[in-house]
C-alpha cells in the first residue's frame, strides 16, 4: 500500500497503514553550499526568527505550517499564540526566479523533470539540458543527504544563476508537467510499506 496526500492527512493515515513517509532533513536546504543556493539560508526556531528586522522569505521545512511568504520582518510571522516558539523554520534572503523546474529524484538520479513556472506564473514545459545538468550537480554535491525518492525544485534568475529553491516530499508534491508514470515511481518509493525500507532510507522517515 502507498500514499499520496498532504502532510496532515498523511500523518494520520500512514502509521495505521504501515506506510513509511520519506522526507528531507529540516536543515538540508540550509546546509547546501552557497554555490547551489545563491543566497543565505538558515534553519532556526521561529522564536529566533521573530527578531528579524529585515525582509526575508520564511517557510516550514517539510509542511505548510508556516505560510511560505516574504515577511517584512519577524514581527509579521505567526505569533507564539499560534506556533510553538521552538518550531523550526527556514529563513532565506529574498530571491526572484525567472524560470522554475521540478525534479523527481529516484536512486540518485533525475527520474523525470519539467518546468512549472516562468516569471512567477504557472507555465509548464520541458526541463531543458541546463536544468537537468544543474540537477545532477545538486545530486553530486548533496544527494547523499537525501532519501532515495524526493522532489527538488530548482530555478534560474534573470542573471542566469542556477539555485535550489526547495526540496519536498514526493508523496505530497504535484506533478505539474512531468512524465506522470515516472513521477509515480518516485511517489511509490517515497510513501511505501515500512517493511520495504532500505537501510539508507530509514534515516529519512517522517
Amino acid at each position: 500500500m502507498h500514499l499520496h496526500a498532504g502532510p496532515s492527512f498523511a500523518d494520520v493515515v500512514a502509521p495505521a497503514l504501515g506506510i513509511a513517509l520519506l522526507e528531507i532533513p529540516a536543515d538540508w536546504l540550509a546546509r547546501l553550499p552557497r554555490a547551489l543556493t545563491q543566497r543565505e539560508i538558515r534553519a532556526m526556531p521561529i522564536g529566533e526568527a521573530y527578531r528579524l528586522r529585515r525582509p526575508a522569505f520564511v517557510k516550514s521545512p517539510n509542511d505548510k505550517g508556516i505560510p511560505a511568504l516574504v515577511y517584512a520582518d519577524g514581527s509579521r510571522l505567526p505569533g507564539p499564540d499560534a506556533v510553538d516558539p521552538a518550531t523550526v523554520v527556514l529563513v532565506s534572503d529574498v530571491m526572484t526566479f525567472a524560470v522554475e523546474y521540478r525534479l523527481f529524484l529516484l536512486d540518485g538520479a533525475v527520474h523525470t523533470a519539467g518546468q512549472y513556472a516562468e516569471a512567477g506564473r504557472l507555465r509548464l514545459g520541458p526541463p531543458g539540458l541546463a536544468a537537468l545538468a544543474f540537477g545532477r550537480e545538486v545530486l553530486a554535491a548533496a544527494g547523499d543527504r537525501l532519501p532515495s525518492a524526493v522532489v527538488v525544485d530548482i530555478g534560474r534568475d534573470d542573471d542566469g544563476r542556477w539555485a535550489v529553491i526547495e526540496a519536498n516530499a514526493a508523496w505530497a508534491s504535484g506533478c505539474y508537467g512531468v512524465d506522470p508514470d515516472r513521477a509515480l515511481d518516485t511517489v511509490l518509493r517515497a510513501a511505501g510499506p515500512a517493511t520495504d525500507l532500505s537501510p539508507h532510507d530509514r534515516a529519512f522517515v517522517r
